[in-house]
């Protein structure tokens, strides 16, 4: 049995709170809107006093019901695809950085992490949407002990990581990361990334990985580009040196960098291939489904700031500037204008022993919502359990047989977009701003 099991606090299934993604929230939110609609049917016609009164009390139970309306569609949506975690997230008054001191081109200020001492984690049970499904899903509060980041992890064990025959494997990890604004939470609750891969790992299509999602929404309003911004935010060192630590010390998990991967979606996905890009030393593989290289590609990064924040956190520059290619493996998927343009850029500039993968979607899979990134799931995993040389499963690359949901054109369009423009990844965007 897992070393952790001790720590792991079952929770009731009805929080006690009334939490922004609880189900007393929703359930008020859903009575409130019964009342709305039935307050002007039993009250409209039977106002008493002037008329001025009546007029006031009828616009304000139309009102009311208006509102109720709206707060409801907010809810059911932000359930369904996990955009805001919590009030704070929502109200932008949220700030998980404690400290963001300069910490030099490698992101460690000068500490050898290897050498810092064990931190046992204590972990829950964690709530919400298919956060219980599949053998549920814990999460933890971890301190980064390098970046200055307080924030949640969570953390999914595979079937196979408390069976005895498995007592002495170690496993290679997946870190997943949501898009902006988005909950990190997602991956388990609107992508049901869990749920999809329980049944692979079991049967051996997909090798067992370690599921892990850190937060990435660390401050109030902004995307951090999971850059590190001295004086602002350490996104970068908390993503790639803070959170694998934790990993390390808590669960059976492989080494870097060939037992860890990095996957995401929107501007999770430009992380994912930032961080593999910048990092080879900590990720061997990198999945990105809808993302784009250049950092203004989402209106709210904080690695926009500056064209030399932007520069430093392209990995089409950083790919094509690098002294020695990065032995890595990208896996890039997208609709024309939206993901497809900025993987084929990379591929472009990419030289062995790096390689690249691009698969192109049709307008018709989803567009840039969780009903396109859900079905690639399988595909993303299988494609992973290849790339990380996990040969005891039996992993098939479906994105090139043709059972992904779309497959690479022969002669793929550019639409008529500048190089300079493939390369940032903003290509159909008129004045590189990104929907959410």
């Amino acid at each position: 049995m897992s070393g952790l099991v001790h720590n792991l606090r079952p929770r009731i299934a009805l929080y006690g709170d009334m939490s922004l993604t609880g189900t007393p929230f929703l359930y008020t939110t859903v009575l409130l809107a019964v009342v709305a609609l039935i307050l002007p049917l039993v009250l409209w016609s039977r106002m008493r006093g002037p008329k001025p009164l009546r007029i006031t009390a009828r616009v304000l139970m139309l009102l009311f019901a208006q509102g109720t309306a709206v707060t409801l569609v907010f809810v059911l949506v932000n359930n369904q695809n996990n955009l805001y975690d919590n009030w704070a997230d929502l109200l932008g008054t949220g700030d998980h950085v404690q400290q963001a001191a300069d910490l030099g081109k490698d992101g460690t200020g000068g500490i050898t992490v290897t050498r810092l001492p064990r931190v046992r984690q204590t972990f829950s049970a964690a709530d919400g949407p298919g956060m219980r499904a599949a053998g549920g899903v814990r999460v933890t509060q971890l301190k980064g002990r390098v970046s200055g980041v307080n924030a949640e992890v969570y953390v999914w064990l595979p079937p196979q990581y408390d069976e005895p025959a498995y007592r002495n494997k170690k496993f290679p990890v997946v870190e997943l990361l949501p898009g902006y604004p988005g909950s990190a939470k997602a991956w388990f609750g609107s992508l049901k990334a869990h749920e999809q891969l329980l049944p692979l790992m079991r049967s051996g299509r997909v090798a067992p990985f370690i599921l892990v999602a850190p937060r990435t929404n660390l401050l109030a309003g902004v995307d951090t580009g999971c850059a590190n911004i001295p004086g602002q935010v350490n996104a970068d060192t908390w993503l790639s040196i803070d959170v694998p630590k934790m990993v390390m010390d808590n669960f059976r998990a492989q080494p870097a960098p060939q037992g860890w991967a990095v996957a995401g979606y929107s501007a999770g996905a430009h992380c994912a291939v930032k961080l593999a890009v910048a990092h080879p030393d900590r990720y061997r593989a990198a999945v990105s489904m809808s993302g784009y290289n250049d950092p203004i590609g989402e209106r709210d990064s904080l690695a926009a700031q500056t064209p030399a924040l932007r520069a430093a956190n392209n990995p089409y520059l950083l790919l094509g500037r690098a002294a020695v290619p990065p032995r890595i493996a990208l896996y890039l998927s997208g609709e024309s204008g939206d993901g497809y343009q900025a993987g084929m850029a990379l591929e472009a500039v990419a030289k062995a022993p790096t390689t690249v993968r691009v698969v192109f979607l049709p307008r018709s899979a989803g567009g840039h919502t969780m009903a396109l990134w859900r079905p690639q799931v399988d595909t993303v995993f299988r494609w992973l359990t290849l790339q990380m040389g996990q040969g005891h499963a039996r992993g098939q690359d479906t994105s090139v047989a043709g059972t992904a949901p779309g497959t690479t054109p022969r002669s793929p369009s550019t639409g008529g977009s500048t190089h300079a423009a493939l390369a940032s990844g903003t290509a159909s965007r008129a004045g590189a701003a990104r929907r959410p």
